[in-house]
């Protein structure tokens, strides 16, 4: 059983997917009636089973918020972190089709749907920072282009990830007197309520702990920072750097370097740090480029448009 007139879309990142299920009116039009939440669908990050119950979570509560039963539907757009690949994207294509989620589907990255949410032609350059960081661009041509998006281990520069990590080799430095003093040491003994330094060992490194998790301490270090300490000032402004080299390299490819160009940012450290953000984008206005800044709440916006032209 399939519905003519429901459209899909899901944004799946490291930390939560987001699901909206709209109608299609007899205009064309589409109106968003459920919305739901789940945890994180990154595969690379959590595993293909956890992803896809992750999904199969975020749809279902997305149908029941519409006071809907489950059904197929027309189209459906799923903008998935670590999906860029085509082998990624069989294993997607798969499970859906044993889900039977629906007759027409779209599978992106969970950048190119940000693109859409900030400018009805798509046009501009994303730029996402959330457990891990990732730049997309794409010119009036249609020409596409990325930047970052490495993973953990060797990417995801200027993420929550990274600078959590780096929040982390702070205390270690100053905890053994390699580096300076920072509040950091207390505030992260706080955090995770232990009294010594030597305690962060087992919690770091505990199972438990997953790259969101250490994603979690970024605000911790941005606090600092305001506060002004100055390892936790240094790491931030070099998160800032970094992300702010993905966007101008982009910006050269696709030749957004000599007028103005739609500069959307979404993702945890993007969106709840808005000082950050605006330090971003005067970092580019210092390279001579002309950012639009847009902070974008619900990217899975951008994930509707993408799924309602599968129709």
């Amino acid at each position: 059983m399939h519905q003519d007139d429901l459209i899909l879309a899901i944004d799946g990142g490291g930390s939560k997917t987001m699901a909206w299920l709209a109608i299609r009116d007899d205009q064309g039009e589409f109106q968003r009636i459920g919305a739901g939440r789940s945890g994180p669908s990154n595969a690379r990050s959590v595993g293909f089973e956890q992803a896809t119950a992750n999904l199969d979570l975020a749809i279902d509560t997305a149908f029941e918020d519409a006071d809907r039963a489950r059904t197929t539907v027309a189209s459906a757009c799923l903008s998935l972190a670590g999906a860029d690949r085509e082998s990624e994207q069989a294993e997607i294509r798969s499970w859906a089709q044993q889900r039977q989620l629906t007759r027409h589907l779209k599978i992106t990255n969970d950048a190119i749907p940000l693109l859409y949410a900030a400018s009805d032609d798509g046009v501009g350059i994303g730029l996402i920072s959330g457990t891990g960081s990732l730049a997309i661009g794409r010119s009036a041509t249609g020409a596409t282009a990325r930047c970052g998006g490495w993973g953990g281990l060797f990417g995801d520069e200027g993420s929550g990830y990274q600078i959590g990590i780096a929040g982390l080799r702070a205390v270690a430095r100053a905890a053994d007197g390699r580096g300076p003093q920072t509040s950091l040491l207390p505030r992260i003994l706080e955090r995770f309520q232990i009294s010594s330094p030597s305690e962060l060992v087992p919690i770091i490194y505990s199972e438990q702990t997953d790259r969101s998790s250490i994603a979690r301490l970024a605000p911790i270090v941005f606090a600092a920072a305001e506060s002004g300490d100055a390892a936790a000032a240094a790491i931030v402004e070099s998160a800032a750097e970094e992300l702010s080299e993905m966007v101008a390299v982009l910006a050269q490819r696709l030749g957004f370097a000599d007028a103005p160009f739609v500069f959307a940012v979404t993702g945890g450290v993007l969106t709840q740090q808005p000082g950050f953000a605006e330090r971003l984008r005067q970092l580019l206005i210092d390279s001579k480029l002309q950012p639009m800044l847009q902070r974008i709440e619900d990217p899975v916006a951008g994930s509707l448009v993408l799924a309602a032209t599968e129709c």
